[in-house]
């Protein structure tokens, strides 16, 4: 079998015919709760919202990564200047130099209680 469904009578491509094919998925009875929710929610019945959200997932998967075509790192060097640059703005340009690279500092890096439980940085051995 080949998976797909066929309808006795009918042959051929049934987009070509005008009719929609006629689909067969199986649920978890909680997606399914969430499904039927959602369709509640959107004024529609549930073969409606499964198709309606396969469409809206289809559509997000298939959207460009803001960072395709450079490498991981590129993306992770622009974030973290668009991030500076943020911060120099908010903070206070009275402070002194050192002041305000500690600050800055201290809010891209995080609190130092914090920092051994951070995934992006590389674990200091002890």
């Amino acid at each position: 079998m080949d998976g797909s469904t066929s309808v006795p009578g009918e042959s051929g491509n049934h987009s070509q015919a005008g009719r929609e094919a006629i689909s067969a998925v199986k649920l978890s009875q909680r997606l399914t709760a969430k499904v039927d929710a959602w369709a509640e929610a959107h004024d529609t019945v549930r073969s409606d919202a499964i198709r309606r959200l396969l469409e809206l997932g289809l559509v997000a998967s298939s959207a460009r990564p803001p960072h395709e075509g450079r490498s991981v790192r590129d993306h992770e060097v622009e974030i973290e200047e668009r991030a500076t640059a943020q911060i120099e703005m908010l903070l206070d340009p009275s402070l002194s130099p050192d002041e305000r690279e500690r600050r800055k500092r201290r809010l891209i890096e995080g609190p130092p209680e914090f920092s051994g439980e951070r995934i992006d940085l590389p674990k200091h051995e002890k």
